[in-house]
């Protein structure tokens, strides 16, 4: 797969999650940033090649690479126990979205408010990872990533270790405001379109929602969900904290 741009070539040599095979960079291209890039890079072995700006565009998909590519392999997919070994885990389960640049988005943010590991059905992604990690701002290599067709089942393995499980769903809900996330816990957010599935949310232990200031009855999107509920988790987290 081809990556692009600073960010997300940067994300993929620091996290180590993929190989990076080469990178392509601009011979006119000159900043501290790419400097660093190419540091790292040689530093693990990956061939750093200079080249005209013609050459890389052919490359490239779009005209917002900067200058610079790289090829890599396919990402490597963490296991539930990699997520588990942090002390106090704050784990999200994302069903039900499949635009990668929402699911960009949505990691982006995640990652942003301390989430340890993100949750999906199984997919390939492959074909449009490069979009991912470019909407993600580099966050998609970083982020421990967890795949699975039984999303049920991963929710009963949670559980076993002493989660506590939350449904952004209204039925028979509470505010998201009076949730104890300061505990090890995980969010389930289920997409736009189709939501959680019903075998994800019977598993749940409780369900939470986001109250609104006008009477709008439909949905936030999964992004904007992520954002309101994984932040009031990191908000929670850091108070106890500074107690």
């Amino acid at each position: 797969m081809l990556l692009e741009g600073n960010v997300s070539v940067k994300a993929a040599i620091l996290a180590g999650n993929r190989q990076v095979e080469t990178v392509y960079y601009d011979m006119g291209k000159k900043d501290k940033d790419l400097q660093f890039i190419l540091y790292r890079a040689k530093e693990r072995n990956i061939a750093c090649i200079a080249c005209k700006r013609d050459k890389i565009n052919e490359m490239a998909t779009g005209r917002t690479h900067g200058g610079l590519v790289a090829i890599a392999g396919d990402r490597q997919i963490q296991s539930l126990s990699d997520c588990l070994k942090t002390k106090n885990p704050f784990l999200v389960l994302l069903e039900g979205v499949e635009d990668p640049f929402n699911l960009g988005y949505i990691v982006r943010t995640l990652y942003s408010a301390g989430c340890h590991g993100l949750i999906l059905p199984k997919h390939d992604w492959s074909r449009v990872e490069s979009t991912i990690t470019k909407s993600s701002a580099g966050a998609y290599e970083y982020m421990p990533i967890v795949m699975s067709d039984d999303l049920p089942g991963i929710v009963d393995e949670i559980q076993k270790q002493g989660i506590h499980t939350f449904a952004a769903m209204r039925k028979d809900a509470i505010s998201y405001l009076d949730g104890d996330y300061r505990q090890p816990c995980m969010l389930a957010i289920g997409g736009e379109m189709r939501g959680l599935s019903s075998a994800v949310l019977k598993k749940i232990e409780k369900n939470i929602y986001i109250p609104y200031a006008n009477d709008f009855r439909n949905a936030l999107n999964a992004a904007s969900a992520s954002a309101v509920l994984s932040f009031e988790v990191y908000r929670q987290r850091l108070t106890c904290m500074q107690k």
